[in-house]
């Protein structure tokens, strides 16, 4: 059973009666049809033939609330985009499939930097941006919720906790964070979280003392889970990274843009596991040491937008502390791990902290080193504005896409 403490700066939403998710899916057809709900997917073409996505849809197909789902199609050949709406067709709701690697879809990138208003790198946070923006252009919904699609514990209760908070018209919530417990098969997981993440915003904590946006990311419990539920209109003004910083980049954004009381985080799930990241001790543009780099750039560039000033010597600073706390926190999830009967391999998480100490410290350096990288997408307002015809473009595009290579 899950606790009822409410810690940090935003709402924590437990699950605590195990209410039946009947009674949920009753509540949110109501809700649709004040706040009609649509599901982003972003995926790679892979993810079609791994054992998550083909379960995924088929409890997709029970949900009978969602006025619309987009799938994100990266990675994808016309043969694999072919089979990519065959695959999907079964999905009763309104659906289309973006062909990100398609001609036309092409073309609008290639309009979109010509204007430097396009992603510069390929990655889930290009593929959410443009699946967003296809949400906005369409304007069939005004919530919209997004998760993975690797999960192979998927089942509707993770989609309905998700989307309950910001469908709710009783609710003031703009935008929701899932969290659940990361254990699976007698192991604990999460280790970019719990090792990486938490341990570097303590360290920060240590150094700079109270700072609100420190507070903010410290009250969430998974910050990096990649399931998130808001209003259509959040999407209008939010900036996000291309590469593996989405998740904090996301969270970031919230901050700028919204109060405490408008954010949100809801328990969507008693067990969660997906596909694993390799550590990639061994090759920093790999795996979760790529991950590590890119989470802790996000983290300083949003600190130095709140005036904080960086240097070698307090990158140094902070690669000590954090690895003291890496090693501290170690020891108290060995002892979580244990009291539960799950397996925690001491050495290998000692060597992650290690490895993520390095790559904070190539990270603050890479940080000094381009003070004029800009490393946020446009978001869709300024896109609308610089280009006004973009919209109606995409949308053309996605069904001309999707009724071309259907048949």
């Amino acid at each position: 059973m899950s606790d009822f403490y409410q810690n940090g700066v935003i709402t924590t939403l437990h699950n605590i009666s195990n209410r039946p998710l009947e009674d949920i899916e009753a509540e949110l057809v109501q809700f649709g049809t004040r706040r009609p709900m649509s599901l982003v997917l972003p995926s790679l073409y892979s993810e079609l033939a791994g054992p998550a996505l083909s379960n995924i849809v088929d409890h997709l197909c029970e949900v009978p609330y969602l006025t619309g789902i987009v799938i994100g199609l990266d990675r994808a050949s016309e043969e694999e985009y072919r089979h990519a709406l065959q695959f999907m067709s079964r999905l009763p709701q309104h659906h289309r499939v973006l062909w990100n690697d398609g001609p036309r879809m092409k073309r609008i990138h290639s309009l979109l930097r010509d204007e430097d208003l396009a992603p510069t790198e390929k990655g889930k946070g290009r593929n959410v941006w443009y699946s967003l923006g296809y949400v906005l252009a369409a304007g069939r919904c005004s919530a919209v919720g997004l998760h993975d699609c690797d999960i192979l514990t998927y089942d509707r209760n993770l989609l309905a906790r998700l989307m309950y908070p910001v469908a709710n018209p009783n609710f003031s919530y703009q935008f929701c964070k899932g969290y659940y417990a990361r254990a699976a098969e007698g192991k604990l997981n999460g280790r970019v979280s719990r090792l990486l993440v938490t341990p570097l915003i303590r360290a920060l904590k240590k150094m700079l003392g109270p700072i609100e946006y420190l507070e903010f990311m410290d009250s969430f419990r998974y910050p990096l889970s990649g399931e998130f539920s808001m209003r259509t209109d959040v999407i209008r003004e939010m900036r996000i990274p291309s590469d593996w910083g989405l998740e904090i980049g996301v969270l970031s954004e919230m901050h700028r843009n919204y109060a405490t009381n408008h954010i949100c985080q809801v328990d969507i799930a008693d067990t969660y596991d997906h596909k694993h990241q390799e550590v990639s001790l061994d090759d920093a543009k790999k795996g979760l040491s790529k991950m590590s780099m890119d989470i802790s750039m996000a983290i300083f560039r949003k600190l130095a937008t709140h005036g904080v000033v960086f240097s070698k010597g307090s990158f140094r600073t902070l690669k000590a502390t954090y690895y003291r706390i890496g090693l501290d926190f170690i020891e108290t999830y060995r002892n979580d791990a244990l009291i539960n009967g799950l397996e925690l391999d001491i050495h290998k998480e000692e060597q992650t902290v290690e490895l993520f100490a390095k790559n904070i410290m190539k990270a603050g350096e890479k940080f000094l080193d381009k003070p004029m990288d800009i490393p946020f997408v446009p978001n869709w307002n300024r896109v609308n504005h610089a280009m006004p015809e973009i919209a109606a473009m995409l949308l053309e595009a996605v069904e001309l896409d999707n009724e071309e290579f259907s048949s």
